[in-house]
């Protein structure tokens, strides 16, 4: 019989220093998920975010690739693009002092800038980041020399198979406050769903149990009666929940804000006209508000003070210790320096 694990030190889902921490040697150094391709098609579209505190943005350049680099001006950190998508027409423009650059991240014209001895634009190049597109997904990676994109999604990419092409969109978004780290592993576990999805006992097709670890992606068995066929849950590491259920794919981006705020993206994706949607996305947001509901009161019993650790199920949460040991292992100072 196992023993179960102890849960990880509670000062890591409190301590603001820890989410410092968490930006270097997570998000800086894995793959997140950024938007969608179909809002990228002409040259000069571009996407754009704050992803764990760093400003993120994703060009298609005039041969048609797709060029990452941090929304910071080599001149003084202005913002080159103001909003979450848009286009540029032939060039970044800083919204500061009109620097000038080109989709390749070359410094076009110091705008204003005067003779200076010594200043070669050619040493202002934009930080580069790496991006790349997985089933119409955009992806980037603060880490240029990371592995490539479909190393870390292979394990989902063969348990989706063939998909259908969903072309339709519905988006939410809404806040919740908790660690982003708490919210996570509540999507983890397949231990909880009769205590707060109790509508999940008893429709077919939407239980989530068993789940287990294949590489960085955590997949969820579906069991009961009316088997699994066209249902997939399955989370990314650190941050992104993948599921489809009646047809409709939901893309859940875990965003962390601070050490207790943490924001949540919907997207459903749909094919037109599918009469189902509508019934598919009432479930999950039914469900994104329990998940909230809960964390929220988890984060708040955590921070009194009185839990330091608990116990984890062998049977039910190998993913949660799976993830709990990650986090341990990576703050390591041994890790954070590497």
């Amino acid at each position: 019989m196992p023993t179960p694990p102890i849960t990880a030190p509670v000062e890591l889902y409190r301590d603001p220093a820890v989410f410092e921490r968490e930006r270097h040697a997570i998000f800086a150094r894995s793959w997140q998920f950024l938007g969608l391709e179909a809002d990228l098609v002409r040259a000069g579209d571009y996407l754009a975010e704050v992803l764990a505190g760093y400003p993120v943005m994703v060009v298609r350049d005039e041969q048609g690739a797709l060029r990452g680099y941090h929304n910071v001006c080599r001149h003084r950190a202005g913002p080159l693009v103001a909003d979450a998508k848009g286009r540029c027409d032939g060039e970044f423009i800083c919204g500061f002092h009109a620097w000038r650059y080109a989709f390749d991240g070359q410094l076009k014209e110091p705008t204003g800038f005067g003779p200076a001895d010594g200043f070669d634009p050619g040493d202002y190049s934009l930080f580069p980041i790496r991006a790349e597109v997985w089933r119409g997904l955009v992806f980037v990676n603060l880490d240029v020399a990371a592995a490539p994109l479909i190393e870390t999604l292979k394990p989902l990419d063969e348990r989706l198979g063939r998909q259908p092409r969903r072309s339709a969109r519905v988006r939410d978004s809404h806040p919740v406050a908790c660690n982003w780290k708490v919210y996570v592993e509540n999507y983890l576990d397949g231990y909880h769903k009769e205590g707060i999805h109790p509508a999940l006992a008893t429709e077919a097709g939407a239980q989530r149990h068993d789940v287990h670890m294949v590489g960085e992606v955590a997949l969820h068995e579906v069991v009961n009666s009316e088997g699994s066929a066209g249902t997939v849950w399955a989370w990314i590491w650190p941050s992104l929940g993948v599921s489809v259920y009646r047809g409709v794919l939901l893309l859940e981006h875990i965003r962390p804000e601070g050490p207790n705020r943490t924001h949540i993206d919907h997207i459903f994706l749909h094919e037109a006209e599918d009469p189902s949607v509508e019934a598919a996305i009432l479930n999950a947001e039914r469900i994104a508000e329990e998940d909230a509901r809960v964390s929220e009161r988890v984060q708040q019993n955590l921070n009194a003070g009185i839990f330091r650790q608990g116990v984890l199920s062998p049977s039910h949460e190998d993913a949660v210790a799976w993830f709990q040991s990650r986090i341990v292992w990576l703050l390591a100072d041994k890790a954070v320096g590497q």
